[in-house]
């Protein structure tokens, strides 16, 4: 079996504590949006070094991992009706307007579109 490198270890544990933050956040159990830098912190490593490393393994930034992560996050809350886009937003610590052009911006439809999309 192939030894997992340091680049991947470190890929790992990024995504690791992007999807744990995201869950303290919508679990409020969190209440700002962290930081690349806090994440690099939590790792014991440069920001550059967090940086550079997402970038040579996956060819993507890693401000770019994390958006898609949120995006992913914000998707999901969205499947549930119970939570108004405001709440949603909220959640993600997004004043509300910016979270729909935010949300607009990245996939090209607007919360409320795209939660339509998902009705039966």
């Amino acid at each position: 079996m192939e030894e997992e490198t340091r680049p991947n270890q470190i890929l790992s544990a990024y995504d690791a504590l992007i999807d744990a933050h995201l869950d303290d956040l919508v679990n409020n159990r969190a209440d700002r949006m962290l930081e690349i830098e806090e994440f690099a912190g939590q790792l014991f490593i440069h920001p550059v070094h967090l940086s550079n490393t997402i970038k040579e393994v996956t060819g993507e930034s890693a401000c770019g991992i994390y958006q898609v992560k949120i995006l992913d996050k914000a998707k999901e809350l969205l499947a549930d009706e119970r939570l108004s886009i405001k709440q949603i937003a909220l959640l993600l610590t997004y004043e509300p307007s910016q979270f729909t052009k935010w949300f607009k911006w990245l996939t090209g439809q607007t919360p409320k579109a795209f939660r339509q999309i998902l009705k039966p």
